[in-house]
């Protein structure tokens, strides 16, 4: 069967997987969405046999159908190797009842590395197969972790450039440090006077200018993204739910069949996404629920059917999920109005002009796989406290967020459905939120000695992405506002 993509709002139709990779985001500002969802084509016993690299595989062959089988096992091998610390990639933990899935074993720490680590690899295979021979430059907005990861993995590839805005002040001090440190010649990072938002519209006002576009294109130059909005970071984040419940079932904790829930913390939209795409295929998924801290413009939506982004935004300990715009959120809403194009491209023209969309009675009934929920900055602490006094398991402050809003759903509903959390980045990479979680101030203390304590609370060795940037020299200095993000990606790549 073969799967091609089309763009939600209605512009581009029939694109083979490769060039919507290549393309990132469509030419009428809507994101590629598969014109259908394939079902597993293996039985769950089947997967409960398989590796992580075998699951990788058998999951991303259904979506990515111009690949050939060697193009795509070499890309998946050349991911999914020593740069994890662990063999099992994402190991599950057993605490307090739930499975956190940890996804923040890769070489930044955080759940990116998971689809960021294959991505540069799908590109230069699509490069190929699309006869690209333009040098191929990722513009990426990032919330703290997609930014560094994307550096990483693209660090050296030849044929491609990388340049990164992220809020300055927006991000923690260890998420800063590692875009800050980023070796490559065709690395660039620079920090914008806004927040996430800010940045994130600014990247998606230069994909859709189309004067920009052949500018570049007449120096050499084609633009990508590597944000959660490119099917290429979508399809490879269904994988790990689909062998966390694996993985449940060969350990006897589930029975065949049994349903599960999801609960994972979000901003962006795109991993909770991955996982509502799972239960599409046919894993067995119960509830899928949303996390959001107190920028709770998603669990206001999934109560009402209003999205409004017009609010204040809130800076947290929890910045990957500082976010009032949900890209992600798009490809749902296709979904939900019955796959029509012009229904969510009229949506999405509201929420630009008026800050706001309300969905129709209809679409919200399908929604109901969802249950949002919400956890203020006490109460993250609190649970992050919680859990390590109780268990002895620490956890960063997002997936703090995950676990409090479990808990409280737990509460409301009853429903003790074995759930699965979604456990997006090492606690190192918070290491002042998390220790004043469970230790109270650390005024005066630099991130390194609390980065000293936690290793000492935790009993887990400092991992080697936190350790590397305790002396790296700085490599990147660059800052603008947002509206001179255009002006510094034409000087950049001069």
């Amino acid at each position: 069967m073969t799967v091609n993509y089309s763009s939600t709002r209605g512009g581009e139709n029939h694109v083979p997987a490769s060039l919507a990779i290549l393309k990132g985001l469509a030419a009428d500002g809507g994101l590629f969405i598969p014109d259908q969802i394939p079902a597993l084509d293996h039985s769950l016993a089947e997967f409960a046999r398989m590796n992580y690299q075998e699951t990788a595989y058998e999951i991303m062959k259904l979506f990515l159908t111009d690949f050939t089988e060697e193009e795509l096992k070499s890309c998946i091998a050349q991911a999914y190797d020593s740069k994890f610390d662990t063999e099992e990639i994402a190991p599950l933990a057993k605490a307090d009842g739930a499975y956190y899935l940890e996804l923040f074993h890769g070489s930044t720490i955080a759940f990116k590395d998971m689809a960021l680590s294959i991505l540069p690899h799908l590109m230069t295979v699509s490069a190929k197969k699309n006869r690209v021979d333009h040098t191929m430059v990722v513009l990426t907005a990032t919330s703290g972790d997609t930014g560094k990861a994307a550096m990483a993995g693209f660090a050296g590839v030849p044929g491609t450039r990388i340049i990164v805005f992220y809020p300055k002040g927006g991000v923690s001090r260890v998420q800063e440090l590692q875009m800050l440190t980023q070796k490559g010649d065709n690395t660039c990072v620079v920090g914008i006077s806004g927040n996430f938002d800010d940045a994130q519209n600014g990247v998606k006002k230069i994909f859709s200018d189309r004067e920009f576009a052949a500018e570049l294109a007449g120096r050499g130059y084609q633009l990508t993204s590597a944000n959660s909005i490119n099917i290429g970071r979508l399809v490879p984040q269904i994988v790990y739910y689909v062998y966390a419940y694996a993985k449940l079932l060969e350990n006897g904790e589930i029975e065949d069949g049994e349903k599960i829930n999801i609960t994972v913390p979000t901003g962006n939209f795109g991993n909770i996404l991955a996982a509502y795409f799972a239960k599409r295929m046919g894993l067995p998924v119960n509830r899928l629920i949303c996390a959001s801290n107190d920028n709770r413009v998603l669990y206001d939506f999934f109560c009402t059917g209003i999205y409004d982004r017009r609010r204040e935004f809130i800076l947290t300990s929890s910045p990957s999920m500082d976010i009032l715009i949900s890209s992600n959120l798009e490809r749902l809403l296709y979904f939900c109005a019955g796959s029509d194009a012009r229904k969510t491209a009229g949506l999405m023209a509201e929420l630009a002009e008026k800050g706001s969309y309300t969905v129709t009675p209809e679409m919200k009934e399908r929604m109901k796989d969802f249950a949002g929920g919400f956890a203020t900055e006490e109460e993250n602490a609190a649970e992050i406290r919680r859990l390590y006094e109780e268990t002895g398991y620490l956890i960063d402050p997002h997936t703090g967020v995950a676990s409090c809003v479990y808990r409280k759903y737990v509460k409301e509903t009853g429903d003790r459905t074995k759930t699965v959390i979604a456990s997006t980045a090492s606690p190192y990479k918070f290491s002042r939120s998390v220790m004043e979680a469970i230790r109270g101030s650390q005024e005066g203390k630099d991130e390194f000695e609390l980065i000293d304590e936690l290793e000492k609370a935790s009993g887990v060795p400092i991992p080697a992405a936190v350790e590397e940037i305790r002396t790296a020299p700085i490599r990147h200095d660059r800052q603008c506002s947002p509206d001179q993000m255009k002006a510094e990606v034409s000087e950049i790549l001069r």
